[in-house]
C-alpha cells in the first residue's frame, strides 16, 4: 500500500456527512468505500481489510466504540488504522475513543487540511508498520528454514557417528536401526509427546556407540565373555556418555544420557552408576527395555534367536537372562500395550543373503531410516560405477569385465536349469 493511493472505509449513518468525507478523500486522490452502520463495516473489513478507517463514535446498533474494539482484538485487522470521528469536542470523549482502540480523533464539522494531515500521517504510518510485519515474515520463514537444515544436519551426523559401528560389527549396526523404532514405539505407548519421540527416534541409536572403544577381542569374541572382559565391555557406556557429552544438538545431549543409563535397572543392579528407580532418566529406562527385547531375539554365535512371544515372556516373566523387577513398572505396562508387542514385521531376522538384501531394500523404504549408511554407500558406490563404466576408458574394459561375467552366470543358470529338467524327465 503507497500511502498517496490509500483505500479508505468511511462508516457514519448520516449520508450526507459520507458524501463530505467522499468527496474530501478523493481530493486527496483516495478512493473512498461508504458503510451507513457499524454492522456493515465490520462485514466490508472481514472481507477485505482497508488501509484506513474513518468511524463514527456515536452509531444506532453497534457503536463506533464497540466496532473498534471487535477491530482490535482481531489479528487479522488490528493492524488497520482507526481515526474515531466525533461531534462532541469534550476531552472526556476525545480519551473514550483513544482508549477504546483508536489511533486518532476528529471532530465534527471537519477541518479539510487536519483531516489531510492526520490521513497523511497515519498512513505513513501503516505503511512503515505493513513493511515491519513483511519482514517479520521473511525472518521467521528464513529462521524455519534455517532452524530445519541445521535439525537435518543433526539428524545427518547422528546417523553417520552410529553407522561407524557398522565397520566394527555388522550385527551392531541392523541392531542400532531397529533399536530406534522400538524405542519410539515404546514412548508412544508410554504417553510420551511427538516431540519426545522423534527426540527419542534419533538419540537411541547413539546408546552403543562407546563400544567403537572396546577392543575387538572382546566385541568380536563369538563365546561369553571373561569377568575381566566384561569389566572393560561395561566401559562402554561411560566411554559414550564422554564421547556425546559436549554436544550442542538437543538428540546428542539425550544420546549421551542414554549411553550412560541404557544398562541401570530398576532395581539397582545395573551398571555403570547402580541408580535406582526414578533416579534412571526415561529415555534410559525405554532403551534398556528395547536393547533386552532385541539381544534375546538377535542370533549370536552362542545362541539362538528368540521368538517374538519367547522374547515377551522372558521379559515379562524373568528366567536367568532378564526379571520383570529389571524394568521400569511403567515401561512394562507400556511394553504390554504395544499391539502384539515389537511384532516380527518390525524385526528383520536374516538367514542368508538373499534376507540381507530384502531387509536392505525395506530399510531403504521405511523413511527416515533410508538415509542410513548401507543405502548411502550403495548408492555412492552405483554412481561411480556408471561413471567409470560411461566415461572412463579404464571403465570401459571393466564394463566389458562385467558383461561377460553376467553372461557367463546366465550362461550358467540356464544349463543348471535344463540339467534339471533332464534329471526330472529321465534322461
Amino acid at each position: 500500500m503507497k500511502y498517496g493511493s490509500a483505500r479508505i472505509l468511511v462508516v457514519d449513518d448520516e449520508e450526507n456527512i459520507r458524501e463530505v468525507f467522499r468527496l474530501l478523500l478523493e481530493q486527496l486522490g483516495h478512493d473512498a468505500i461508504e458503510a451507513q452502520s457499524g454492522e456493515a463495516a465490520l462485514a466490508i473489513v472481514a472481507n477485505s481489510p482497508p488501509d484506513l478507517i474513518l468511524l463514527d463514535m456515536t452509531m444506532g446498533g453497534v457503536s463506533g466504540l464497540e466496532v473498534v474494539k471487535r477491530l482490535k482484538g482481531d489479528e487479522r485487522t488490528r493492524a488497520v488504522p482507526v481515526i474515531m470521528v466525533t461531534g462532541v469536542a469534550e476531552r472526556h470523549s476525545r480519551l473514550k475513543a483513544l482508549e477504546g482502540g483508536a489511533e486518532d480523533y476528529l471532530t465534527k464539522p471537519v477541518d479539510p487540511p487536519e483531516l489531510a494531515m492526520k490521513v497523511r500521517n497515519l498512513l505513513r504510518l501503516k505503511e512503515v508498520s505493513d513493511r515491519l510485519a513483511d519482514l517479520n515474515r521473511t525472518l521467521e520463514a528464513r529462521i524455519h528454514e534455517k532452524t530445519a537444515e541445521l535439525v537435518a544436519a543433526h539428524r545427518q551426523a547422528i546417523i553417520l557417528l552410529t553407522s561407524a559401528t557398522e565397520y566394527r560389527d555388522e550385527a551392531t549396526g541392523s541392531h542400532v536401526r531397529r533399536l530406534s523404532r522400538f524405542s519410539a514405539i515404546l514412548a508412544k505407548a508410554l504417553g510420551a509427546d511427538d516431540e519426545f519421540q522423534n527426540a527419542l527416534y534419533y538419540a537411541s541409536p547413539m546408546h552403543d556407540i562407546g563400544k567403537i572403544g572396546i577392543p575387538d577381542r572382546i566385541l568380536l569374541k563369538p563365546g561369553p565373555l571373561s569377568e575381566e572382559e566384561w569389566r572393560v565391555m561395561q566401559t562402554h557406556t561411560t566411554l559414550g556418555e564422554r564421547i556425546l557429552r559436549n554436544g550442542s544438538s538437543a538428540y546428542i545431549r539425550m544420546g549421551a544420557v542414554i549411553a550412560r543409563t541404557h544398562h541401570e535397572k530398576w532395581d539397582g543392579t545395573g551398571y555403570p552408576d547402580g541408580l535406582r528407580g526414578g533416579q534412571i532418566p526415561v529415555e534410559g529406562r525405554l532403551v534398556f527395555l528395547c536393547d533386552i527385547y532385541d539381544a534375546l531375539r538377535s542370533r549370536r554365535p552362542y545362541k539362538s534367536p528368540m521368538s517374538h512371544r519367547e522374547a515377551v515372556d522372558v521379559i515379562q516373566r524373568g528366567d536367568g537372562r532378564a526379571r520383570p523387577s529389571d524394568f521400569c513398572p511403567e515401561v512394562l505396562e507400556a511394553f504390554r500395550k504395544v499391539p502384539g508387542g515389537f511384532r516380527s514385521h518390525l524385526f528383520r531376522q536374516r538367514r542368508g543373503r538373499a534376507d540381507r538384501g530384502q531387509e536392505r531394500v525395506r530399510d531403504a523404504r521405511d523413511a527416515p531410516t533410508s538415509h542410513w549408511k548401507a543405502a548411502a554407500m550403495s548408492a555412492a558406490f552405483r554412481a561411480r560405477a556408471i561413471w567409470s563404466l560411461t566415461l572412463e576408458p579404464e571403465g570401459q574394459a571393466c564394463g566389458a569385465m562385467l558383461a561377460l561375467s553376467r553372461n557367463r552366470l546366465v550362461g550358467s543358470r540356464i544349463r543348471f536349469k535344463l540339467r534339471s529338467r533332464a534329471r526330472v524327465s529321465g534322461r
